[in-house]
C-alpha cells in the first residue's frame, strides 16, 4: 500500500515508495520552505566573519581596555568599513545587543544602523532662526550623536521638542523635523513601534493639503515603513495591518502622473505588507490583494524606466503567487509565478546582482517544486533542482551560510520527491546528502527550529530509502532522526510541527515493525500517532487528522495480524471509521479509497477469525470497490494492491459459504 511520506515544505509533498508488505496508506507531514525576500551580504561588505560579529555584540559594553587584541583591529577594521568613529561603533553594537537579533541578520543590521548614524550626523546641528536655547540644546544633540550616545540625544531632542510646541505656529516646521529625527533615532535602534509614533507626530504637524504637503506625505510614507518593519520583524500582525492601512491612505493621495516611481513605490510597499500579512493568515484575501498592488506598481515600474525596481517588483509578484498557488488546487498561479520570476532575472542577471539573482533562483526552484509535486512526471522537479544548483553558485557556504543551507534543504526536499518517482535510490541519496550538508550550518545552538526542520526531511528520505531497500538500519537511522527533530520541535513551542513530527516517527516505527518479529515497534507506533493526535484534531486540521487516524488503523491492523484476539482489529476499523469522517469520496476520493480499502482488508481477517461469511462479503465489496477508484484514478499501484486480494477474499467466503 503506498505511504505517503512528506518533507516540511510551504505545502504537502508527498512520494511513494514501494512496499507490498504492509496494507494501509501512511502519511506524513509538511512545514515550511524558505522562499522570496532581499539578501544583502553584509559579511562580505564589513569584512568580519559572522562568528566575530557575536563576538563584538556580546562584549559591547565591556570597557575598551579588556577586549582582546583581535577584537580591538575588528573594531578598527569596522570603524574605517563603515564609517563611524569609535564610540558610534560601540553603540552600534551594544543596539545589536539589546534587541534580539537572529545571528544571520547582525552583519545586515550593523550596517543598517551606521548607516542611520551617518544619516543624523549628517542633519545640521541648528537652523537659522532657532533661539539660543533651542540652538544650544540642538548641538549638545548633536555631540551625543557623534559620541554614539542615542539615549541622550533622544532626551535632549525630546526637550527642543518641548521648547519649539510652545511656539507651534512659528516653529512647525522644525518642531516636525525634530520629531522625524526622534523617529529615525528609533529606527536606528530598532524601536519600530515607536518610531512610527514620531514619524505620525510629525507629519500631524501640517494639515492635509497645506503647503508642506509633500513633507507631510514624507513623514506618513517612514511611518508606515516604521509599522512594517515592526510587524515583520517582530510578528506584530497589528502593525502590518496598520502599515496596510497607512499605505493605502497615501497611495490615494499621492500625485500618481506627477510622482510615477514615489506612487510606484507606495504601492509595492503595499503589496509587501500585504503579501507579509497573507502569509501568515490562513485565507488567501491579502495574497489577492498584493497581487493586485504589484501589478499596479507595473504600471509605472517599467523595466525600461527602472529596471531593477521592475525586476525587484516581479520577484515579490512571484512570491505571492506561489503562496497563493500553493493554497489552491489548480496549478495557475504557480505558473504566473514561474513567469514572474523568469521576468525578473532577465535583469536580475548573475554578473549584475548576483545574490538577488540566487535568491529569484531559489524562490523559482520552490515553484517549480510544487508544480512537480502536482504533475505525475519528472520535468518540472528536475527543473526545480537545477534551479536549487544555480542558486548555490552564489549563494555559497562562505558567504551566506544560513541561506547556503535553507537553500540546500530545499535541494533536498526536491531531490527526495524526484527520488520517489524513479526506481532505485540515488536520488534519495542525493537527498540524503544535502540534507546533511545543510546541517553543517542548520546547527541545533544557531538556528534550532531550523536545524529540526531538516532533521524531519532528512528522517523521511532515510526512511524512504529503508522502505525501498528493505534496510532496517536505514529505518532505525530514521526513528533516530524524528526522535532528535523532537527534541526542539516540542509541543509547546511549535505544538502542530510537533505532531508532524510525531505522525512521521510513527511511520517510520511501524515500518521497522515489519523487519522484527515481535509488537514492540507497533505499539511504539501507536503511541506516537496518539500523541500526533492531541494536537491534530479534527476541529483544527481535519484532513491531517485524517491522515494520522488512518495511519493509527495501519498500525492497530498490524498489531491485530499478529496477536491472537481481534481487540486491535477492533481498534482498527474504529480508527479507519475516523478517518472517514473526513476522507470523503466528493472531497478526496483516492484518500477515501485507501482508508476504505483497508478497513476491508481488515474486516477480511476478522471474518475468516469469526467465520463470517456475511462480514467478508462486506470486506470483498470495500476492497473490490477500494480497487477500482485506485484503477480509474490513476493509481496503479495502489489498484494492484486491492486487486491481489480479491482472490483471497472470493475464495474466504467460498469455503464460509460451503461450510
Amino acid at each position: 500500500m503506498r505511504r505517503h511520506l512528506s518533507f516540511v515544505t510551504a505545502l504537502g509533498m508527498c512520494f511513494f515508495p514501494s512496499n507490498t508488505t504492509v496494507h494501509a496508506q501512511v502519511r506524513a507531514d509538511t512545514g515550511s520552505i524558505a522562499i522570496g525576500g532581499s539578501v544583502i551580504s553584509s559579511t562580505v561588505i564589513i569584512g568580519i566573519p559572522q562568528e566575530k560579529v557575536d563576538e563584538l555584540v556580546r562584549d559591547a559594553k565591556r570597557p575598551l581596555e579588556e577586549l582582546t587584541t583581535q577584537q580591538k583591529e575588528n573594531i578598527a577594521l569596522l570603524k574605517e568599513r563603515l564609517d563611524l568613529n569609535e564610540r558610534q561603533v560601540r553603540a552600534a553594537l551594544g543596539i545589536l545587543g539589546e534587541n534580539d537579533i537572529p545571528p544571520e541578520r547582525l552583519a545586515a543590521k550593523l550596517v543598517e544602523i551606521a548607516e542611520r548614524f551617518k544619516d543624523l550626523q549628517a542633519t545640521a546641528s541648528a537652523h537659522p532662526g532657532d533661539d539660543p536655547k533651542i540652538a544650544a540644546l540642538k548641538t549638545d544633540a548633536q555631540k551625543a550623536i557623534d559620541a554614539g550616545d542615542l539615549v541622550k540625544a533622544d532626551a535632549l531632542l525630546a526637550d527642543v521638542e518641548t521648547e519649539q510646541r510652545r511656539s507651534l505656529d512659528r516653529l512647525a516646521v522644525n518642531a516636525a523635523e525634530t520629531s522625524a529625527r526622534r523617529g529615525e533615532i528609533a529606527v536606528t535602534r530598532l524601536r519600530y513601534a515607536e518610531a512610527a509614533a514620531h514619524f505620525g507626530k510629525a507629519a500631524a504637524v501640517f494639515p492635509p493639503k497645506s503647503i508642506y504637503e509633500d513633507k507631510r506625505i514624507n513623514y506618513l510614507q517612514k511611518q508606515a515603513a516604521a509599522l512594517f518593519q515592526q510587524g515583520d520583524e517582530f510578528g506584530d500582525n497589528g502593525a502590518l495591518l496598520s502599515a496596510i492601512e497607512q499605505y493605502t491612505q497615501l497611495v490615494n493621495v499621492m500625485p500618481r502622473e506627477r510622482e510615477p516611481r514615489q506612487w510606484a513605490w507606495t504601492q509595492y510597499a503595499l503589496g509587501l505588507a500585504l503579501l507579509r500579512l497573507g502569509e501568515r493568515e490562513s485565507g488567501t484575501s491579502k495574497l489577492e490583494e498584493a497581487i493586485v498592488a504589484f501589478r499596479e506598481a507595473l504600471k509605472k515600474q517599467t523595466r525600461e524606466r527602472v529596471p531593477l525596481e521592475w525586476a525587484k517588483t516581479q520577484n515579490s509578484l512571484g512570491i505571492a503567487l506561489g503562496t497563493l498557488g500553493g493554497r489552491e488546487s489548480g496549478t495557475a498561479k504557480l505558473e504566473e509565478a514561474v513567469a514572474a520570476y523568469r521576468e525578473a532575472l532577465k535583469e536580475q542577471t548573475r554578473e549584475h546582482v548576483p545574490l538577488d539573482w540566487a535568491n529569484t533562483q531559489n524562490s523559482l526552484g520552490v515553484v517549480l517544486w510544487r508544480l512537480g509535486e502536482r504533475e505525475s512526471g519528472t520535468v518540472k522537479l528536475e527543473e526545480a533542482v537545477a534551479a536549487y544548483r544555480e542558486a548555490l553558485k552564489e549563494w555559497t557556504r562562505e558567504r551566506v551560510p544560513l541561506y547556503w543551507a535553507a537553500t540546500q534543504d530545499n535541494l533536498g526536499i526536491a531531490l527526495g520527491t524526484l527520488g520517489a518517482r524513479k526506481s532505485g535510490t540515488g536520488k534519495l541519496e542525493e537527498a540524503v546528502a544535502a540534507f546533511r550538508e545543510s546541517l553543517k550550518e542548520r546547527t541545533r545552538e544557531r538556528v534550532p527550529l531550523d536545524w529540526a526542520r531538516t532533521q524531519h526531511n532528512l528522517g523521511n528520505a532515510l526512511q524512504a530509502i529503508g522502505v525501498r531497500e528493505s534496510d532496517a538500519l536505514k529505518l532505525q537511522e530514521a526513528v533516530a532522526t524524528f526522535r532528535e527533530a523532537l527534541k526542539e520541535r516540542t509541543r509547546e513551542r511549535v505544538p502542530l510541527q510537533w505532531a508532524a513530527t510525531q505522525n512521521n516517527l510513527g511511520n517510520a516505527l511501524q515500518v521497522l515493525g515489519d523487519h522484527e518479529s515481535g509488537t514492540a515497534k507497533f505499539d511504539e507506533a501507536v503511541v506516537a500517532f496518539g500523541e500526533a493526535l492531541k494536537e491534530r484534531t479534527r476541529e483544527r486540521v481535519p484532513l491531517e487528522w485524517a491522515m494520522t487516524q488512518n495511519n493509527l488503523g495501519n498500525a492497530l491492523s498490524r498489531l491485530g495480524e499478529r496477536e491472537s484476539g481481534t481487540s486491535k482489529l477492533e481498534e482498527a476499523l474504529a480508527a479507519y471509521r475516523e478517518a472517514l469522517k473526513e476522507y470523503t469520496r466528493e472531497r478526496v476520493p483516492l484518500d477515501w479509497a485507501t482508508s476504505f480499502g483497508s478497513q476491508g482488508v481488515v474486516l477480511l481477517l476478522l471474518a475468516q477469525r469469526r467465520g463470517d461469511a456475511a462480514m467478508a462479503e462486506t470486506a470483498l465489496s470495500q476492497i473490490n470497490t477500494a480497487f477500482e477508484t485506485m484503477r480509474d484514478g490513476g493509481d496503479a499501484r495502489n489498484a494492484a494492491y486491492f486487486e491481489a486480494r480479491l482472490p483471497p477474499a472470493r475464495d474466504l467466503i467460498a469455503r464460509l459459504r460451503g461450510q
